[in-house]
């Protein structure tokens, strides 16, 4: 598509506008491309090498032809080429630049325009090589790199709409900043490096006798790092003196931090060692994974991944899902919160569970891992934890928001519980309201949604809370914050839900009382470290379990699931439609119960789901509604109007999609009639729901038809090798990303 430009005007053709203009010259996305150098003869190149259209020859006659014109020149000479070129810009003309810092070229146009063009856009895109000139222009420079715009007060729309199609056409990843954050950005990931690269070979160049070997012997990761020091001396001072205040800021940090770790090995200090080597490996893996598409700190609902599972088969084999969530977020909680090392197994790799563990992390607690599912946690104590450098964000994880919420309430330091578009929508009121009753200062959005501010330096006193609603998170929220309340915290829940942080604190020595549906802790104890083996997650074997329950000729088998009394509803439900169920070798692992489950096909029955078992299974009921749409007759759900708040309206959303699939599915306010029939297929969206997306993956199995599943991205948070799975244990399920 054209972008309607008869004329581009490259200025300066160099690596970055050399490049830039043989992108353009060969996708004709920006009409004829003029190239104007200060050496006339690097343009006359530009021209026998195909680089650009035409070489002009006269800066003046090329800026009034031109319609978008490009300043590819150092920083330091931005605000001379702008005032040989201001008089003869036409009106309509769009201006951008190629430069690394944007307040010093701003700076210069306001000098120069004194009223800035609508039409000028500033611009920096990442990418650059060792080679230099115009000889080094390289038509893909820019292919999967990203460009960074700062469009100005004054820019108009359209503008920015423009170059954002300009540079997309070169293959680049177009971002919006505003020009304080760019440079403040920019000095920290792009010119602190390069700084320190120039400085440490300078360094090490100076020690007399001793360069030539250390050049000589140097390994990759001297030269790896070193490399940037290879680029161009001028540029890079005149980056300096253009970012001088973002980057001595920078300076300043990184110089805190050496001193910090200079002093760590002068006195042996092993702990502050290794969390500072733990805390930047897992920063460096975390940045692969931003890189990569598949981070937490992203927002996983703007990836578009989408499930395919074709209709038919059956499961068969012998294997253990990933640990559970729920037990893997309280282990980090607290092991980081308990004295000494505690040491977990089969921890749950999944985005929530690593938001979670980054959360802690950036509060100064040190742990190593995740490694095969083992995690090292070097508890600080109760009253160890540190102020974090921003918002601790938590991705899609409610259950790390809502427990956090409780902790964070009773420390001396501010902070901020920060999500993705699905958990903002999330209601978060359910408690921060009993925390205000404690004495809590909390500030959300509108409707008690995310993001949560939370005053540190509260008091809180102890309170006795009858919970409105059955809510595991709610409860463990109250009693982390008892910990540290005035006196006696109590929760009473209208039902039973699950009861791994009353185990676990148990678990690691701190005393709970338990007394019929009521929970209650007391302030003053503390925590000490222990091993932890975290069991498979009922909740992820759930949809293997409801896979076999409804495929004729399955037979599978789920080793170490969890089968925590305040979890097992789904089992119970199962089994009272008639699934053959049977729970094998069971047995306690730290202080949970587990088992192995083996199920096999016989055809299920409706059934009307007692109330009773609603809370114990109310994660699985999106499974179970498939199950219910497989079954012989009428199954009916009531009590369960929490899932109208979970990741998504689930009874809606299941509704929806059976629905979708032919079957006779009617909704209510608290649960659903579901009518036993013959699934078809079609295109179903999970709302960027992870257990709805898994759930319709289950139902083509009964399918007749293919079942396409959109917006499976979120799928990551809970269960990162569900396909994978699902294809070996024989789900018929393929993942398209893009």
């Amino acid at each position: 598509m054209s972008l309607h430009i008869n004329k581009t005007l490259i200025i300066g053709l160099g690596l970055i506008g050399g490049s830039l203009a043989k992108a353009l010259r060969l996708n004709r996305q920006c009409g004829l491309v003029m190239g104007y150098d200060r050496d006339y003869e690097e343009a006359a190149k530009g021209l026998r090498n195909g680089v650009i259209d035409q070489a002009a020859e006269s800066l003046v006659d090329a800026v009034a032809e031109a319609d978008l014109i490009v300043l590819a020149v150092p920083v330091k000479a931005m605000e001379r080429v702008l005032i040989d070129i201001a008089p003869f810009i036409k009106p309509d003309a769009l201006l951008t630049d190629v430069g690394s810092t944007k307040a010093n070229v701003v700076a210069a146009a306001q000098r120069v325009f004194q009223r800035l063009p609508s039409g000028f856009v500033p611009g920096h895109p990442i990418a650059g090589s060792e080679k230099s000139g115009v000889d080094a222009a390289d038509a893909a420079l820019f292919q999967q790199h990203k460009v960074i715009l700062t469009p100005l007060a004054e820019s108009s729309s359209g503008a920015v709409t423009v170059l954002t199609r300009m540079w997309q056409s070169t293959g680049a990843e177009v971002l919006l900043m505003e020009v304080e954050k760019h440079d403040e950005v920019l000095a920290a990931t792009s010119h602190l490096p390069h700084i320190l690269a120039f400085s440490l070979v300078d360094t090490l160049a100076q020690e007399q006798g001793k360069n030539t070997d250390i050049f000589r012997y140097a390994a990759g990761g001297f030269r790896d790092f070193t490399r940037i020091a290879g680029s161009d001396p001028t540029m890079w001072h005149d980056i300096c003196l253009a970012n001088k205040e973002a980057l001595l800021g920078q300076l300043d940090l990184f110089s805190s931090g050496l001193t910090n770790l200079r002093q760590a090995i002068e006195s042996g200090d092993s702990e502050s060692m290794l969390g500072i080597f733990t805390r930047a490996r897992a920063a460096r893996e975390h940045f692969s994974r931003i890189l990569s598409g598949t981070a937490y700190s992203q927002d996983m609902s703007n990836q578009q991944v989408t499930f395919r599972a074709q209709p038919g088969g059956s499961v068969q084999g012998k294997f253990r899902v990933p640990g559970d969530k729920s037990i893997s977020h309280r282990s980090i909680m607290l092991g980081s919160l308990a004295d000494g090392v505690t040491e977990v197994t089969g921890f749950l790799e999944g985005e929530d569970s690593l938001a979670t563990l980054q959360a802690f992390r950036d509060m100064g607690v040190v742990i190593e891992g995740p490694v095969d599912g083992n995690v090292t946690i070097y508890g600080v104590g109760l009253h160890g934890l540190q102020a974090p450098p921003g918002p601790l964000y938590v991705g899609n994880s409610g259950t790390s928001m809502r427990l956090l919420s409780g902790l964070l309430a009773a420390q001396a330091f501010d902070t901020e519980l920060t999500g993705d578009a699905s958990l903002t929508k999330r209601p978060m009121g359910r408690v921060a309201d009993p925390l205000r009753l404690m004495g809590a200062e909390i500030e959300t959005a509108e409707n008690g949604r995310p993001p949560l501010k939370i005053k540190g330096g509260k008091a809180l006193q102890g309170i006795h809370y009858d919970m409105p609603m059955a809510s595991a998170q709610v409860k463990s929220c109250l009693l982390l914050a008892g910990l540290y309340a005035d006196g006696q915290t109590s929760v009473t829940e209208p039902a039973p839900t699950r009861d791994h942080t009353e185990r676990m604190l148990s678990g690691f020595g701190y005393p709970v009382q338990q007394e019929g549906a009521t929970a209650a802790v007391r302030s003053g104890g503390k925590l000490s470290a222990t091993r932890i083996d975290v069991p498979a997650d009922i909740s992820s074997a759930t949809f293997f379990m409801v896979a076999a329950a409804i495929a004729p000729g399955s037979d599978l088998t789920l080793e170490h699931v969890g089968i925590n009394p305040t979890r097992i509803g789904v089992i119970n439900i199962l089994r009272l439609m008639g699934a053959d169920l049977q729970l094998l070798n069971e047995r306690e692992v730290g202080g949970e119960p587990v088992a192995d489950i083996r199920i096999r096909y016989t055809p299920l029955k409706g059934i009307h789901i007692p109330e009773d078992q609603v809370p114990l299974a109310i994660d699985e009921f999106p499974a179970l509604f498939i199950a219910a749409a497989c079954a012989e007759g009428t199954t009916v759900v009531t009590g369960a109007e929490e899932l109208r708040v979970k990741e998504s309206d689930r009874i809606q959303s299941m509704v929806d999609g059976l629905q979708t699939l032919g079957i006779d599915i009617q909704g209510t306010p608290d649960g659903a009639i579901i009518q036993g029939g013959t699934l078809g297929g079609g295109v179903v969206e999970s709302h960027d729901d992870h257990r709805i997306a898994m759930s319709f993956c289950v139902a083509a199995l009964r399918a007749t038809d293919t079942i396409t599943i959109n917006e499976c991205a979120n799928v990551a948070t809970s269960f990162p090798a569900f396909v994978e799975l699902a294809q070996q244990a024989g789900i018929k399920v393929e993942k398209e990303e893009g």
